[in-house]
């Protein structure tokens, strides 16, 4: 391994060596630096062929993934984005047809309720269930208490609990699962009626995995291919209404093959026969 290379970061992070000219592996040097370093930006690195095969190479000198208390207060704003509006679009026509409950699956500490319930018309009987790891879980519970006057904003840990809502909301967060999004619908007894994706991790050709930073911690990160994770929800019943992508939010893998036709997207599926 040459020299240049920060040991501290997992051998399998540093790609393929050995044929890059110098300057190349001065430039992985510098960038493998900034992404240990990281305290402020979004960034990836490495390509594996498995979800665990990324988690093994995450850095240890920082916590992994969102369940630690760092992770967890993370201040993520709730302020409507530039890539929400097709997220408001559908969820005012679902709620227009008279839909009433949404599971919100990685939804924080309910960052897309607070930023959405400021434009958006919710229902009278809204019940918005937040699905994530136990330490987030527990600080947006605590947040709730004081900013959610209205107590439709609920929190779980257990994937099972989507079974039966009306909508499945995943905004940013389906790359961060250690399952597919349709090994969670098989379990459920009562499926989503809707599904909606945003700032999906996606991919024009196919699928892999990668380490990401995320300032407080590293997570194994999956980038699927885009048309692979439409075939698993049409497997799954569900026909597309509509898909787009997220223009205006940037991500890639830098010096690993595939690594610059990753980007961001999202769908609004429907149960077919729902």
């Amino acid at each position: 391994m040459p020299s240049t290379i920060d040991s501290a970061s997992p051998p399998g992070l540093l790609g393929a060596l050995r044929n890059m000219p110098l300057f190349k592996q001065r430039q992985l040097a510098a960038y493998q630096r900034r992404f240990l370093e990281n305290a402020s930006e979004n960034l990836f690195m490495g390509r594996f062929d498995s979800f665990e095969g990324a988690l093994a190479q995450v850095p240890k000198h920082k916590p992994t993934g969102y369940d630690n208390a760092e992770s967890a207060k993370l201040a993520y704003t709730s302020q409507i984005t530039s890539w929400d509006y097709p997220v408001l679009f559908w969820l005012q026509r679902a709620f227009g047809d008279g839909l009433s409950s949404v599971f919100d699956l990685g939804g924080h500490v309910g960052i897309k309720y607070y930023a959405f319930k400021r434009t958006l018309p919710f229902p009278a009987g809204l019940r918005w269930t937040v699905c994530d790891v136990p330490a987030v879980v527990k600080e947006g519970a605590e947040i709730a208490t004081h900013r959610d006057p209205t107590q439709q904003l609920g929190f779980t840990s257990d994937y099972a609990q989507a079974s039966g809502h009306d909508i499945l909301l995943a905004s940013g967060s389906l790359q961060y699962l250690p399952i597919r999004l349709v090994e969670i619908l098989r379990t459920l007894p009562v499926k989503p009626r809707r599904i909606l994706l945003n700032t999906t991790a996606a991919h024009t050709e196919e699928t892999f995995y990668t380490v990401n930073s995320i300032s407080t911690a590293f997570c194994a990160y999956r980038i699927q291919s885009w048309e692979e994770l439409k075939e698993e929800l049409k497997s799954a019943g569900y026909a597309r209404v509509d898909t787009w992508q997220n223009d205006g939010k940037p991500i890639g893998v830098p010096f690993e093959r595939g690594g610059d036709l990753a980007y961001y997207a999202g769908g609004y599926f429907q149960l077919q026969g729902g």
